[in-house]
């Protein structure tokens, strides 16, 4: 008998894990893969961070608390997980994604710069902005390392006597009609708590099913490229971050160099997949999607157009206005459910433990989650 199961330990399901045995909880979490696999969501080597949030600005306060959080993990570990660049949010002056950014940083007093085309170039030379082109500059833009940030909090977990098993995933689960006490079958055997979060990432539309929610998934792929002139205008302390909104509409983003395999720099578009499953997603990677990411990017980045070295794909899990779903479930009160997702959510992990936890020790939260309600669908 636990306090709390949790289903999923990808990046929230972690983060769960760790806040509730952090609070004392028994703790069992479920996951169908190996610890920090590269099977699901919350794999690449990086995620952007960001304050200035040109989404909508509901999700200052969350980030503000989630980079808090991100500290303490550092602080416990010993581990450098936070690596802070800069971050230019790119595009002409009136696109959404600079207007957007200006809007949550003067909502709350974000330190930022606009910058014109030729600061931009001065600052960051690997950078080929037209006239016309703006940047919203944010000093605390940087990227986190999922791989890394999940295993911190699963050692963790660990470590406060969270039992975790591997490989074993959730084939179902039933709550009590009493609002107290819920059952969760593996292929190992069953298992009773009474709480219980459902993290389950691309999964959720299997395992959330009865909520009927309008999730779909889509496959996401990374791309890693020998830049022209090589590495050195692309390390971290001389160049952030970056969201570029072009003319024609396309969204794609990219990060410094870091060390280690598969080395060059990383870039990928915002949206652009098509739809999958779990089981369906094309795991491999077709030179006409490698062109079509180079022809985009590199008119803006031209180092880009150098040596393709390795893609990786990935899941996201979208809603239809992009927002995430964090919430009790509406018929089980017992039952906590998390898809902080549609391919924004990695950065908010360290904070949705936090409300996962809440959520499911005293069934609400005093951070700002309204937003997130299934109801609005």
């Amino acid at each position: 008998m636990f306090d709390v199961i949790v289903i999923g330990l990808g990046g929230m399901g972690s983060a769960a894990a760790y806040q509730l045995a952090l609070r004392g909880k028994r703790v069992l979490g479920l996951e169908r893969h190996t610890a920090a696999h590269s099977q699901g969501s919350s794999h690449g080597k990086s995620r952007v961070v960001r304050q200035a949030y040109f989404e909508d600005p509901a999700y200052v306060p969350l980030l503000l608390r989630a980079y808090e959080l991100w500290s303490q993990l550092e602080r416990e570990t010993s581990q450098k997980l936070l690596t802070i660049t800069g971050g230019l949010m790119i595009g002409r002056e009136n696109s959404g994604t600079v207007q957007g950014s200006l809007r949550s940083a003067r909502e709350y007093g974000l330190f930022h710069e606009v910058l014109d085309h030729k600061e931009i170039k001065r600052r960051y030379p690997p950078f080929n902005p037209q006239p016309g082109i703006v940047a919203l500059y944010e000093q605390m833009a940087g990227f986190v390392s999922p791989e890394e940030t999940v295993s911190a909090h699963l050692r963790r977990a660990n470590e406060l006597g969270a039992a975790l098993h591997f490989e074993e995933p959730a084939l179902s689960w039933r709550a009590s009609a009493s609002g107290d006490g819920v059952t969760v079958t593996t292929a190992n055997g069953t298992y009773e708590a009474s709480r219980l979060v459902i993290s389950p990432g691309a999964w959720a539309p299997e395992l959330l099913g009865d909520m009927k929610l309008p999730l779909v998934v889509e496959r996401h792929v990374l791309y890693w490229f020998d830049p022209i002139g090589g590495v050195e205008p692309f390390r971290a302390d001389r160049f952030p971050i970056y969201i570029w909104e072009t003319d024609e509409g396309e969204l794609f983003y990219g990060f410094p160099h870091q060390p280690g395999p598969p080395g060059g720099i990383k870039v990928a578009f915002f949206y652009k997949g098509e739809r999958c499953t779990p089981q369906t997603i094309n795991r491999s990677v077709s030179p006409d999607e490698i062109s079509r990411m180079q022809r985009v990017a590199s008119p803006h980045v031209p180092a880009l157009a150098g040596r393709f070295i390795e893609a990786a794909t990935c899941m996201y899990t979208l809603t239809p206005d992009h927002h995430f779903i964090l919430c009790t479930h509406p018929r089980h009160p017992q039952v906590v459910v998390a898809s902080p997702c549609s391919g924004h959510g990695y950065k908010f992990a360290s904070v949705v433990g936090e409300i996962l936890a809440d959520l499911a020790i005293d069934g609400t939260t005093r951070h700002p989650i309204g937003l997130f309600s299934p109801n609005r669908f």
